[in-house]
């Protein structure tokens, strides 16, 4: 692949579910025994769960070249914005789909008055964890909680005024 192939983000609509729950699960079917039964299943959500995430807050998918290879969820949470179903297919990891979807939420946090952004990932996903710091996300001190039983820790970012 290409890095100059054209990358999409749009907003999702309900008709998109099958194809997220299909994004979610081929992003993180390879760390599957690395999570509990439970974890798994509530990170790899079906389309139903897909659906009702949507209601809660917007679902944005990343697409290159027309093919959709990434997806991520944000919701506000006390004046900040929680990114959740963060997910991008590994045969299109390394090409931004990752950063152009972090932006996006950005994007959209910014303008929901949102001053931080924060998110929850599980130690063993360490590809995941060197975007978001590269993106200047940074652990916090809440220390580690759990998903089901699989371990995790939360990562947040500060946004500052935009001039």
């Amino acid at each position: 692949m290409s890095t100059s192939a054209q990358l999409e983000i749009r907003r999702t609509g309900p008709e998109d579910a099958p194809v997220i729950s299909a994004v979610l699960y081929e992003s993180f079917v390879e760390f599957k025994p690395l999570y509990t039964e439970g974890g798994f299943a509530a990170t790899a959500l079906g389309a139903e769960q897909v659906l009702a995430r949507m209601r809660e807050g917007p679902v944005w998918m990343a697409l290159r070249e027309g093919v959709e290879v990434g997806t991520a969820a944000a919701v506000v949470k006390d004046e900040s914005a929680y990114i959740r179903g963060m997910a991008v297919l590994p045969a299109a990891r390394g090409f931004g789909a990752g950063t152009a979807l972090l932006q996006r939420v950005e994007d959209w946090a910014w303008g929901q008055g949102c001053g931080r952004l924060f998110l929850s990932t599980t130690p063993f996903l360490s590809s995941a964890i060197r975007l978001y710091e590269r993106c200047g996300f940074r652990r916090t001190d809440d220390g580690l909680h759990d998903l089901f039983g699989t371990p995790l820790f939360t990562m947040e970012r500060v946004l500052h005024s935009r001039v």
